[in-house]
């Protein structure tokens, strides 16, 4: 073990390249650091192997401080600081290294930044669709909730965007209303600061509205009187508005009735008028005919 022990310490100091990520601090509040800036370094170092491992096991990054590199005037503050391209030189004290560690070489030399003014805007929120509902069906216009968002990011940035959407919406088989809910289909979200996220769609789902005519529907006669009663025509033919599934159903024909009452009439000749019966999801747009003549003998 004592061999051991004088071996390890007696190891010589050797070279390597260590690669530090760039955490930038003290971004001035009313600007914003783009994505065309410098995110890494590397460090050419020597120093024995065992502060080698120390370092390698070790979460290291390299602190630029915004404020401090490019506040020429410190009376000013950050309001001396305008928008543009930037190279901040790396310090090499600030890396958290270690008196045992020499710094043979640091690339690149400058850290190259853009800063942009930070602008944010209200959108209204839009929402597509993906899929087709189940047959017969239709969808109308969603709502989102929240209707609008409020984005945060570089100026260029956010004059390029026209609108923001949702990410879409699936409406595959859909024959009721629903609700969802739905991030925001934002590019390159790492570059913006967003209000909400996530938001809550309601998809309002109704039938495919049609048109369909009945012909020769059968007039009954009710409280007719014992006399011979006859009724010119016998049949009507009506005008339906609605559902199409209701519509299309087989058994539309038997859940339709026309009748006319002709309690307390006298022999004579009449014109009257028929009563229709019909479900009620549909819409009756038209009879035809509207009068029939009616004759009690």
């Amino acid at each position: 073990m004592a061999v051991f022990i004088f071996t390890a310490c007696t190891q010589e100091p050797r070279e390597t390249d260590l690669l530090l990520p760039v955490d930038y601090a003290n971004v001035p509040d009313d600007m914003i650091l783009t994505n065309f800036h410098t995110d890494k370094i590397e460090v050419r170092i020597k120093c024995r192997p065992k502060h080698i491992e120390k370092l390698s096991s070790e979460s290291l990054v390299y602190p630029a401080d915004i404020y401090t590199d490019l506040a020429f005037d410190p009376a000013g503050g950050s309001d001396a600081i305008e928008p543009g391209r930037y190279l901040l030189p790396v310090d090499k004290n600030r890396l958290p290294l270690g008196s045992s560690v020499s710094i043979i070489n640091i690339t690149p030399s400058y850290l190259s930044i853009r800063l942009e003014r930070k602008e944010t805007r209200v959108f209204k929120v839009t929402v597509p669709f993906i899929g087709e509902t189940a047959k017969g069906y239709m969808a109308l216009s969603p709502v989102c909730e929240p209707a609008t968002v409020a984005l945060t990011g570089a100026q260029s940035l956010i004059n390029r965007i026209e609108q923001l959407t949702t990410k879409p919406v699936d409406l595959t088989n859909a024959n009721e209303d629903f609700k969802k809910e739905v991030p925001l289909d934002l590019k390159q979200s790492e570059l913006f600061t967003v209000a909400q996220s996530i938001f809550v769609v309601s998809v309002p789902v109704q039938p495919l509205p049609g048109t369909r005519t009945i012909e020769q529907i059968p007039i009954e006669l009710q409280n007719r009187p014992g006399n011979k009663v006859s009724i010119e025509p016998s049949s009507i033919t009506i005008d339906l508005k609605g559902p199409q599934e209701d519509l299309n159903n087989t058994s539309l024909t038997d859940k339709i009735y026309a009748f006319m009452d002709l309690e307390g009439l006298k022999p004579g000749v009449y014109a009257r008028h028929a009563y229709i019966d019909i479900p009620v999801e549909l819409v009756m747009t038209n009879a035809s005919p509207r009068v029939f003549t009616v004759k009690i003998e």
